[in-house]
């Protein structure tokens, strides 16, 4: 018997005509991060002590080599600390990779083309990278900027082993500093990846789950979820009853997401409130969680991760288009006669994203949040020439408000990242100001009209591919859990697993959709396809929960969790 929900047959389709560019959506402001102050504090305490030291020792035209080290500090904040430390490892050492690189090619040739070459290949294995192991942001932006910046800084040989053990060093200061609050706060990040997958199924239950009418409102709560459950998986193998508590309640957000209407949106929310602070983990009340529902959990885990490689292919497009785009950039800043290409270079690095219209959204944030980035820069350069210790603090404010902001949107972001670059140049000493300002400007400008030019003629014909893998996906497993509902006794673990891999092939196939819709000159996605595929994976969804005893059944009135509060 096949359970399968038919689909409308796969219909040719055109190519896509040129999308309305938005100027004013890119600009609006978000909420920002419930954990803002993190990142921001632990950037400044990872910069300052090298910093200060080396202004201490008159030495701070070493300081762009500690920096490239702290900036480290900025990453995988969000992530478990067992997986933190793993993350934190490789990103210092993809630092340290890409800088002896750009050291070393600083040292055997100040030809500029080449130069520029070299930064837009390490560019776009840096992006490739970055998105292949998904290490969440800042993701390849800091280390191209620091690689970029590097190829353009006067060196011999003899020097570089002495640099690059100043930003290994300050590396593994921004490792100890990322570290820092596991002893006080052990699980702390992933209670709150539970804690927003228990807020995002309340606010989906509450708003009666009017999903189908709005895929993405639906696809952002079941993303909130993947995103617990990801973070989960990354704490390892190692028992822990922390751990199996917190399981259990993004089952609970899982199986609200899945049947919308039995859901208790308020208890959902109390769950998600204790688990603020360092309290003990609220029980959801139910004897079965150890016996069934984690079984699945625990069979996932065991699973080894797909090959890098595997994940490196569909990223070929992006990665042309970061090299191409990067090139191009830094070429055209040469040709203007503007000393410091790798603002171009970096600029146009920092576009590219999963499709061309998000790529342009970020092109207008860039610009604008870089020139008034500038504006800043003029009206507090006259503090940080008062003198060196000036110079740092202002560094050190300029990094904290970069991180403070960019959550709010990119563009407020960069209104301190730019004066922040601006004042790094000056380390090696003085530089006109109004040189700096002009030449960033240009730059700038460069740097977006260019790499937004690169996206469009390299275009992902991968994309339309990725979507229809991804439907694929999703019907197999519905097909494979509508079996396992249809057999008379399904084993607790299977139906577990199974129900798992449907919501997570649901929320990659919106994810490909939404990609591939934002792609030009392209095959639209089988919408229609789309939104079948998402109605019928979420009904099964619904009857596996069903079927686990986990909500009434509506054939009989009968339930088996009291899920009052």
């Amino acid at each position: 018997m096949s359970s399968a929900t038919p689909t409308s047959a796969p219909t040719p389709t055109a190519p896509q005509a040129a999308r309305r560019l938005p100027l004013a959506a890119p600009l609006r402001l978000g909420r920002p991060s419930d954990i803002w102050f993190k990142p921001a504090l632990s950037v400044v305490a990872a910069v300052a002590p090298p910093s200060l030291l080396l202004v201490a020792l008159g030495r701070l035209d070493l300081a762009m080599y500690t920096m490239a080290g702290s900036l480290c500090a900025l990453y995988a904040h969000n992530r478990p600390y067992a997986a933190r430390a793993r993350v934190l490892a490789w990103v210092v050492l993809g630092m340290l990779g890409g800088l002896a690189v750009s050291l070393v090619a600083a040292s055997l040739t100040r030809n500029a083309v080449v130069l520029v070459t070299v930064g837009a290949v390490l560019a776009a294995v840096q992006k490739a990278l970055c998105d292949a192991t998904r290490v969440g942001p800042p993701g390849h932006v800091i280390l191209t900027f620091v690689s970029s910046a590097s190829l353009f800084v006067p060196q011999t040989l003899g020097q570089v082993p002495g640099h690059l053990a100043l930003a290994a060093a300050a590396g593994v200061w921004a490792y100890l500093v990322g570290m820092a609050p596991a002893p006080l706060r052990p699980h702390g990040p992933e209670r709150r990846a539970t804690a927003r997958a228990l807020n995002a199924a309340a606010a989906y239950a509450g708003a009666g789950g009017t999903g189908d009418g709005h895929p993405g409102a639906r696809a952002a709560a079941y993303a909130a979820v993947q995103a617990a459950w990801q973070s989960l998986l990354s704490t390892g193998n190692r028992p822990s009853t922390t751990r199996r508590a917190l399981e259990r309640l993004v089952v609970r957000a899982e199986v609200a997401l899945a049947a919308p209407a039995d859901a208790d949106p308020e208890r959902l929310r109390a769950w998600a409130r204790a688990l603020r602070g360092t309290g003990a983990v609220p029980r959801t009340d139910d004897p079965r969680a150890d016996a069934g529902e984690l079984l699945g959990v625990a069979a996932e885990r065991a699973t080894p991760p797909r090959p890098l490689w595997t994940r490196l292919g569909p990223l070929t497009p992006i990665a042309v288009r970061t090299a191409l785009g990067c090139a191009l950039a830094g070429y055209a800043s040469l040709a203007l006669g503007i000393g410091r290409p790798y603002w171009a270079l970096v600029t146009a690095a920092s576009l590219y994203q999963a499709n061309i219209t998000l790529t342009w959204s970020r092109a207008v944030q860039r610009v604008v949040g870089n020139l008034a980035g500038v504006l800043l820069f003029a009206a507090v350069v006259p503090v940080a020439h008062l003198g060196p210790l000036a110079l740092v603090l202002c560094c050190l404010l300029f990094n904290f408000g970069a991180e403070a902001l960019i959550g709010r949107n990119y563009w407020l972001g960069t209104v301190c990242v730019t004066p922040l670059a601006l004042l790094v140049t000056e380390f090696a000493g003085y530089q006109p100001p109004g040189d700096l300002i002009t030449e960033r400007a240009v730059d700038t400008l460069v740097g977006a009209l260019v790499g937004f030019a690169a996206a469009v003629a390299v275009t992902n014909r991968r994309a339309g591919d990725r979507v229809e893998r991804a439907l694929t996906t999703a019907d197999r497993a519905r097909e494979h859990a509508a079996r396992l509902l249809a057999g008379p006794r399904p084993a607790p673990a299977a139906l577990d697993a199974a129900r798992r891999d449907l919501a997570a092939a649901l929320v990659d196939l919106r994810a490909a959709a939404d990609a591939a819709s934002g792609e030009w000159w392209q095959r639209a996605p089988a919408q229609e396809r789309v939104v079948l595929a998402e109605q019928s994976g979420h009904r099964t969804l619904a009857a596996t929960v069903r079927r686990q005893g986990l909500l009434p059944d509506p054939g009989t009135g009968t339930n088996t969790e009291d899920v009052r509060p």
